[in-house]
């Protein structure tokens, strides 16, 4: 039990409060060892609840009177710092003025600036804008006593190994490090050897990648069908809250708007939405004043809302980790969770490498019919009048029907259904079978094989990495010589930015300088925003490229390299994969 783990007995009761019964895995093998000052090296997946293995040892062992940082928390992207500074916050509750502070990008320097000033416990933040703080001398972790690095693969996918490894260079020796990570790369390894101290190891296995409480489906539709389905399937499906992930910004506006337009409660979240909007946003979906988010992958990482019942892949994504990110939005800590996976016919190899990648064989799903909408529509009515039944206001209401059968002499029955066609309004309550339009589902034959895809009423997918058309090239004032390497520039202008991986085009790595492709509708305050990031310690200084336009043909002394429509760097070096 989390009461035999050493911890403060104000963070007990703080957990006790919140629900914990006992520890994870992760939770019972890491918090001895962190409460005895070791430092530690875990190993597990998302949603395992790795948060609280070391926030929970952290608080326990604060110190009062301390107006420096005590203690840092490195996060990959400002959804999960966010997420982990609120978990920080609910943990220590009941511990009189500790205070927490995000910091992100995106955010303003005038509040983080405010807060350090009069002093933080813990600062949960980005590896960019606490380098930026280190460099402007406003943080001071001279008298840091712990440092954890949550998700340090992904951190490293992103490009911020430097930033990283600048940090833990330049706080003090004495500091207890934890580190947390769902795989242990080389480079992991590395860091672990250098700036640990004896660490111990733990490692929570998985038989799979994904959560075994996950329910996991596939629809087979094409392209022009999908809003149709999804509404099938939001009638029939119970659920309590959902996410749905489209790939694009614009993609996310558009859907949430047709839903709304149906009658369901939904928002969307992407790049282009404010911090302000999106935590209102969020706090509404929590609250249960919000049913239905649509998200980008970016926007909705380290989102974690109990009620999220749902994920539906509403685009399916193209590599499998952000497959597995998305549907960890659900059955988290224990719960039951259910995600839905839309593939078009010529997508279907991405459902093999989905399954392949997770070994679990996803169940393909046959899509509502109105005769399964009809159904489900009486049982939600028939639950909602038993439901009245128990609400004692039922008796009032029961004497003003009494009085209207005597007054009219009318059947009771008859007077029910005229309260029931006065509430229903225009619409019908049943849609008519006969004008039921056909959906093609493709299926698999009995023999395993696919059937044949002609696709003729399948919209193909415009835009994208090659689209040269719809993209603007720009120029970073780093290269070659500052070891720059694609993968960097792609994780710090996707998290100061605020950009997807999708909307990169080809990147072309020059000695002293960089070329990157980037929409040519770039959100607003995006440039700004990248007005300060740093890559390798150096400002990047991104403006347009005002140079010749560049054939596609390679040049000449090498291949050309660009960055591949799946992840891939193609030229005279090995492939940069995302999820290296």
């Amino acid at each position: 039990m989390f009461a035999d783990l050493g911890l403060d007995e104000k963070v007990l009761k703080a957990i006790k409060a919140i629900g914990y019964e006992s520890p994870s895995p992760i939770q019972a093998a890491t918090i001895p060892a962190l409460m005895d000052g070791r430092d530690v090296v875990g190993l597990a997946q998302t949603g395992t609840g790795k948060t609280a293995a070391f926030a929970l040892p952290v608080l326990s062992r604060l110190e009062r009177g301390q107006k420096t940082p005590q203690a840092l928390v490195l996060a990959p992207t400002r959804e999960l710092a966010l997420q982990v500074s609120e978990a920080f916050e609910k943990y220590a509750a009941n511990l009189n003025g500790v205070s927490v502070l995000p910091v992100y990008g995106g955010q303003g320097y005038g509040v983080q600036l405010s807060a350090l000033r009069r002093g933080v416990d813990v600062v949960v933040g980005t590896p960019g804008r606490i380098m930026d703080h280190l460099d402007k001398g406003t943080l001071d972790l001279s008298e840091l006593r712990f440092l954890v690095l949550d998700e340090a693969d992904e951190m490293l996918n992103m490009g911020f190994a430097e930033d990283v490894e600048t940090i833990l260079a330049d706080t003090p020796d004495t500091k207890q490090v934890a580190l947390f990570s769902a795989t242990m790369p080389s480079g992991i390894r590395r860091i672990s050897k250098k700036y640990l101290n004896d660490p111990v190891e733990v490692t929570v296995k998985n038989k799979t990648t994904t959560n075994a409480n996950i329910t996991q489906r596939y629809l087979i539709v094409s392209w022009p069908q999908k809003i149709e389905a999804i509404t099938r399937i939001l009638e029939v499906e119970n659920f309590e809250a959902m996410i749905i992930f489209a790939r694009t910004k614009s993609a996310t506006e558009e859907l949430a708007e047709k839903l709304r337009a149906r009658g369901f409660s939904a928002q969307a979240i992407n790049g282009d939405v404010a911090q302000v909007q999106r935590e209102r946003t969020v706090n509404q979906l929590k609250a249960g004043k919000l049913d239905i988010l649509v998200a980008t992958d970016v926007a909705a990482r380290g989102l974690d809302v109990e009620r999220i019942s749902h994920v539906v892949n509403y685009d399916i994504p193209t590599d499998t980790e952000s497959y597995v990110h998305r549907i960890g939005r659900t059955g988290r800590a224990g719960r039951k969770g259910d995600a839905i996976s839309f593939i078009t016919p010529r997508e279907r190899y991405l459902l093999k490498a989905i399954e392949k990648a997770t070994r679990q064989q996803l169940t393909q799903m046959a899509l509502p019919t109105v005769d399964d909408i009809n159904s489900t529509r009486l049982s939600r009515f028939d639950d909602a009048i038993t439901e009245a039944l128990g609400n004692e206001r039922v008796t009032f209401f029961r004497d003003v029907v009494n009085h209207y059968v005597k007054e009219h002499d009318v059947p009771e029955v008859d007077v029910a259904a005229a309260l029931a066609l006065v509430l229903q309004g225009d619409e019908p309550m049943l849609l008519d079978p006969e004008a039921e339009r056909p959906i093609r589902q493709e299926k698999f034959r009995e023999d395993g094989k696919e059937r044949p895809v002609r696709g003729r009423d399948e919209r193909p997918q415009r835009g994208g990495r090659n689209s040269n058309a719809n993209m603007t090239m720009y120029k970073l004032q780093v290269g070659k010589r500052h070891k720059v390497e694609p993968r960097q520039i792609v994780g710090a202008l996707a998290n100061e930015g605020n950009l997807r991986r999708s909307d990169f085009g080809r990147i072309e790595i020059r000695p002293d300088f960089s070329l990157v492709e980037l929409p040519n509708e770039l959100p607003p305050g995006t440039l700004e925003a990248l007005a300060n990031t740093r890559i390798s310690g150096k400002l990047i200084e991104i403006t347009k490229d005002n140079g010749p336009r560049r054939s596609s043909a390679p040049r000449s002394g090498g291949p050309r390299k660009e960055y591949g429509d799946r992840g891939g760097y193609r030229g005279d070096k090995k492939p940069y994969r995302s999820n290296d």
